[in-house]
């Protein structure tokens, strides 16, 4: 684990060890995939622009925040089920955090409790939020969160219920034996599209924010953002932060990119609220490339379930090790010295799109190769 050196050996590692199902499940996207590539694609033409002589002596990768400080400017994604890669779940992935110094936003679906997670945590944490057609479940669960010390709310606003997502049709996938969402009771669980499709509230409106404000007193931030008028009225409705998301390549299969539609977003928010990136980062100058098209951070996601599922907390450290590395080396070679300092002049001509070609849909299509069409695109 220690010898791994790019988060792409990181990830055949994880493969190596993964049910074919739950590795489906983990790095599938909806119908085609073709967003779901789209994302890593993206970062993959993006050109950055070395500036020589910059005399920045050495990068600093810290940023702040919502009022906390970051020591680089990526977060742990939200992502349900974190003990599918291992059983110590999130709690190895706080502790990772802790270790780094960067915040983890916690599932809804947690496969392990608020109050456990919190104990091994001393970066912030926060609650990813899924609106139950039972405002009460919906209640509890923010209540429970907040007593634990979770510090803000990240509502996914893009998920009336679950994409279509052939790989897990095709699986008939079901949550193990054993795994199941620690922060909730009920029925339901082992079919995670069956359950959303039962409990998630599809006729969510903007409305949501203010209800969201009279039970709670944190910040509220709207992931899954992808146009410059949802940007717009998330800050009108008083959000503190979005999250410019197509949920991974999970949701609707043809939407865009998420670093595609960034300088838009970006441009149209003007700073009035945080943004925040997620969607095939696997670099660290992925991150940079996002700092430089209007991103304030990033967030990671698939690739902290394959170093829990690789090395446990090590290897979620190691994944959160590399990233930040390879960030401040980005930053030293185009003469970056703050997190700040990264604007659109990095960004040069990108290179042109590539053929097109589908990725491929199962584990067993993709033969050896664990990057090709899942672990190379997606949260």
């Amino acid at each position: 684990m220690a010898n791994a050196l790019t988060l792409a050996e990181i990830a055949c590692l994880a493969w190596e060890r993964m049910d074919a199902g739950v590795w489906d499940f983990l790095e599938g996207g909806a119908g085609e995939e073709w967003t779901l590539r789209a994302n890593a694609e993206m970062f993959d033409r993006v050109r950055l622009l070395p500036r020589v002589l910059a005399g920045i002596g050495r990068s600093e990768t810290g940023t702040r925040i919502l009022g906390r400080n970051w020591a680089a400017p990526v977060a742990i994604a939200p992502m349900a089920y974190h003990t599918l890669a291992d059983p110590t779940g999130e709690v190895a992935t706080a502790r990772a955090a802790a270790r780094a110094d960067i915040p983890l936003i916690v599932s809804t679906f947690a496969g392990r409790t608020f109050e456990d997670i919190a104990a091994a945590a001393s970066s912030p944490l926060w609650l990813q939020v899924y609106c139950f057609r039972d405002r009460s479940t919906t209640r509890r669960l923010i209540e429970r969160a907040e007593h634990a010390g979770l510090e803000a709310l990240v509502l996914t606003v893009d998920a009336p219920h679950l994409g279509r997502r052939l790989r897990d049709l095709r699986n008939d996938f079901r949550l193990p034996q054993g795994i199941e969402p620690a922060n909730l009771t009920g029925t339901g669980f082992s079919s995670p599209s069956g359950h959303a499709q039962a409990e998630f509230d599809p006729t969510l409106d903007w409305s949501v924010l203010e209800w969201l404000r009279s039970i709670s007193s944190l910040p509220v931030l709207l992931k899954g953002v992808l146009t410059a008028a949802d940007a717009r009225r998330a800050v009108a409705a008083g959000a503190d932060g979005i999250v410019v998301s197509n949920h991974g390549g999970r949701q609707l299969d043809g939407a865009p990119a998420t670093l595609e539609v960034l300088p838009e977003i970006a441009s149209a928010v003007a700073g009035d609220c945080a943004v925040l990136l997620d969607g095939g980062i696997r670099r660290g100058r992925d991150v940079l490339a996002a700092l430089a098209l209007g991103a304030d951070a990033v967030l990671l996601g698939r690739p902290i379930l394959h170093g829990l599922a690789a090395g446990r907390q090590a290897g979620v450290e190691r994944v959160l090790d590399l990233i930040t590395a390879e960030l401040a080396d980005a930053m030293t070679l185009t003469g970056t010295r703050t997190v700040a300092d990264a604007g659109p002049d990095l960004v040069g001509r990108p290179q042109s799109q590539s053929d097109g070609t589908p990725p491929a849909q199962t584990r067993a299509a993709r033969g050896r190769s664990p990057t090709a069409g899942g672990a190379g695109g997606g949260g």
